[in-house]
């Protein structure tokens, strides 16, 4: 009898010690993994790629077959209000195996990199290397083919070209506001324009110390679900590998029907050049209508389309002296093979310039996703 009681008063004081030191231990820490149930970094890649075909009357670009670009689209979520994007293309280039040491066979280059930390929907801050959030398509389409329904980009906007910025380093504030049913989305940024190269963003840093500057805003409203309307502008100085410099300034203003039955995208953008050591100024006019429609019919897998684009570059402007003007008309059919993948054929016919001759082909592509 003594001995259970002694074994009950001994287990009591056990269980009264082991509550006793429960208490006095501190909480574990705070770790976002567990109270998030996800790990991080958590890191997914998406890829793209395409093969050509060209066949034109006169030597314009490539011709028979052509490989396009392979592209990886990297997102990794830091945290859950930290997020990396990251964007690499490998493109072939046409004097592969030339000069000392030999040209490699492909161009790697990062397209986008860019932390994003997200307070709320209304504000999101982030740095890195964009996509030039100046007009529609630059921040609606990037590299992959696939995404988009023609095979090529408009040239006012096109990868290496010269007209508008299609690179921007630096840093945007973004945010989305509800605003009484329009859906009011905005974004301002701080960072190098335009390279000594023009068709180049400053990517080793800003070649005259001045930074260019861009405002973006648009509405999607909820009475019109699929209209998307907006504009930007943009202000930097350019300095170019002679060391002549201009001011530059572009307003551009798009509106976009985001269905597919129809797709209607419209875009202008004027820029503007004023020469530092003339005065000139010189303004600079371009605009494209593509209009698309996915045919009810065949299970919804073809998608006939037209662009006409048209850039009446000013012969006065001392920056855009050998970019080209263009009048250009796209007619076009996107057939999606599978979920995955789209066979896409067009005919082109176009001029350069009031002195070149018209010309004309056709491009077929298959591009796809993984």
């Amino acid at each position: 009898m003594r001995k259970r009681s002694l074994l009950l008063i001994l287990a009591a004081a056990l269980l009264s010690a082991r509550g006793a030191s429960a208490q006095s231990t501190p909480p574990p820490p705070h770790d976002e993994h567990q109270s998030t149930g996800r790990d991080y970094p958590s890191l997914k890649i998406s890829g793209f790629g395409d093969v050509n075909f060209a066949k034109t009357k006169r030597v314009d670009g490539p011709r028979n077959f052509f490989e396009g670009q392979l592209t990886l689209h990297m997102t990794s979520e830091l945290s859950p209000r930290a997020t990396f994007f990251g964007e690499i293309s490998f493109t072939p280039r046409t004097d592969a195996g030339t000069g000392s040491p030999a040209a490699t066979g492909f161009n790697t280059e990062v397209e986008r990199m860019i932390l994003r930390f997200d307070r709320s929907d209304a504000l999101k801050v982030s740095v890195g290397r964009y996509h030039t959030p100046i007009n529609y398509w630059n921040t609606a389409f990037h590299h992959g083919q696939w995404l988009q329904t023609t095979i090529t980009r408009p040239e006012m906007i096109q990868f290496g070209g010269r007209v508008l910025p299609v690179h921007f380093v630096g840093g945007l504030v973004e945010g989305a506001v509800p605003a009484g049913g329009l859906n009011l989305n905005y974004k301002a940024g701080i960072g190098n324009g335009r390279g000594s190269v023009i068709s180049r963003g400053g990517d080793s840093g800003d070649a005259n110390g001045r930074l260019a500057w861009l405002v973006n805003a648009f509405v999607k409203p909820d009475r019109l679900f699929g209209l998307q309307v907006g504009g930007a502008v943009y202000g930097d100085r350019v300095t170019l590998a002679s060391t002549a410099e201009f001011d530059e300034h572009i307003v551009t203003a798009h509106a976009v029907w985001q269905k597919e039955t129809p797709e209607v995208v419209f875009e202008y953008a004027a820029v503007r050049h004023r020469d530092r050591l003339t005065h000139a100024v010189a303004w600079t006019p371009a605009f494209y209508i593509q209009v698309a429609h996915r045919l009810s019919v065949a299970n919804d897998l073809w998608k006939p389309y037209f662009r006409f684009e048209h850039i009446d570059v000013n012969r006065a402007d001392a920056m855009f002296a050998v970019v080209p003007s263009l009048d250009q008309a796209t007619f076009g059919v996107r057939y999606d093979a599978s979920t995955f993948a789209a066979v896409k054929a067009e005919y082109r016919t176009w001029t350069r310039g009031a002195a070149t001759l018209r010309n004309h082909g056709g491009y077929f592509q298959l591009c796809f996703t993984f």
